[in-house]
Formats: C-alpha cells, structure tokens, sequence
C-alpha cells in the first residue's frame, strides 16, 4: 500500500501542454490513471476533444482542454489564467510542448529560430512564471520540462532545437534553487528515440534505424513508456528529486561510441 500512495495524486491539477497527441497525452493519462485532473493544450481543437475521451476513459478524473498557440505569448498568459480560473489551481505542469526544424549552422533560417526559440523555451519560461506564485502559496508543486536527449547531445543540422533543448537544463537548475524553499520540484525529462509523429516524419528510413541501434534496447520506445517517469516526478515518490535531468532513452548514452 504504502507504494501506491507514494503515487497517488488524487486531489492534484495537472496542465500537460502539447497534450493532444504522442508523449503529452500518454503523460496526461498516466497522471489521470494516478487520479489528477487534467488541463491539456494544443493548436487543433478536433485532436484535442479526441485526447480529451481517450485521456478520461474509464477514469473518475476531470479532464478538459483549451486550444492554445505556444508560439504566442499572450495566449500562453491566457492559457495560465484559463486553467487557473477553471480548476482553481494547478499542482503539476508538464511543459511538453515544442517542435523541431532541423536546419544546418550556415543555412538557419532567422523566422524558424525565433520560431523554434519562443515555443520550445520562451513559452515554457512565460508558462512556469505565471504559475509559480499559486505553487508558492500551497507551497507544493512539480514542474517538468521536456527536453530531449539531443539537449545532452546532437545530431546534425539540430541547431536550434539542440540549443532550446540544452537551456532547458539550464532552467530547471535555476528554478530547482528558486523554488525548493517553497517545496517546489523542476527537473526535466530527456526522452531518446519514441515513436511519435515528429520524430516519425522528419527522420529518413536509415536515420530511424541507427536511432534503434543507438539503444541497449535495440528499439523505439512508445509513448506509454514516458508515463512512469512523469508519474514518478510528479508524485510524492519524487519529493527529493529537483534540479535534475532524466534521460529516458533507452539505454542509448550508455555506449561510449
């Protein structure tokens, strides 16, 4: 018993952004399975009300959504206030959603990079600050990032991603420090090679099989395997962990070459 309690989070508020599809909604689920409620964000409304059943399904837990674009900084501060207004706090933030356009040092498109930069970093900042000061009055809350494991390492042409991916790190050492005196953890996740659309559509047939091959697990990982670790550093079984990166990645910065 004492285990499961460890990861009860019956009474808790999540907001999962870029929860709509792949990791964001596995997350939400898990944290859903572990009784939160949940707030899930994304741009398409239709991907939305089907996460929405999906994440809800057979669970005594309040889920809703709101359509938001992270690359706009006035509907982040309305994203903030939207979910606060409606659930009247939130207790877990998982800052999930971010994108990728792989573009060489010498060829970086100054409109991707601001693009790139406002919603994997930028938005993520904005977001945590505006829902730090309730945190601080209950003195409680588990902010996670989700960064990647090509912000520890990188891959050609992964400029600006790689780049927002590391300050990620950077961010959650920094806010750990800011933030532990009022019982607030920030740590970030380093997911490897999973099976989501992103991934799926921007790397080429052999790209996918050295990232399989990269791993000690010799495959891709599925969303649903994120889920424990976002369960784990939400929960009470994480209280001591902040400041911290988890890589889940399958065993791939395991091997030396």
């Amino acid at each position: 018993m004492m285990q499961c309690d460890l990861f009860n989070l019956d009474g808790r508020v999540a907001l999962v952004t870029g929860g709509s599809k792949g990791l964001g909604k596995a997350m939400a689920r898990g944290l859903a399975e572990c009784g939160a409620d949940i707030m899930i964000c994304s741009r398409k409304e239709d991907e939305l009300i089907a996460a929405q059943a999906e994440i809800a399904a057979g669970l005594d837990v309040r889920v809703e959504y709101r359509v938001t674009d992270m690359r706009d900084r006035a509907d982040v501060d309305a994203l903030a206030a939207d979910t606060l207004e409606r659930f009247g706090r939130v207790d877990i933030l998982i800052n999930n959603a971010g994108s990728n356009k792989p573009q060489p040092i010498d060829q970086i498109d100054d409109a991707v990079w601001d693009e790139i930069l406002e919603l994997n970093l930028t938005s993520i900042m904005r977001l945590t600050r505006a829902l730090v000061p309730q945190m601080k009055e209950r003195r409680w809350g588990r902010i996670i990032h989700i960064s990647s494991v090509l912000g520890v390492g990188s891959k050609p042409g992964r400029n600006a991603y790689s780049a927002t991916k590391a300050a990620l790190l950077g961010l959650a050492k920094a806010s750990a420090l800011d933030l532990g005196p009022f019982g607030i953890t920030v740590n970030c996740i380093g997911p490897g090679p999973f099976l989501t659309d992103l991934p799926m559509n921007l790397l080429s047939s052999s790209e996918k099989d050295e990232f399989a091959q990269r791993t000690a697990l010799n495959r891709w990982g599925q969303p649903r395997e994120l889920a424990g670790p976002a369960i784990l550093l939400s929960s009470e079984a994480g209280s001591y962990i902040t400041g911290e990166t988890l890589l889940v990645d399958g065993g791939a910065f395991a091997r030396a070459l």
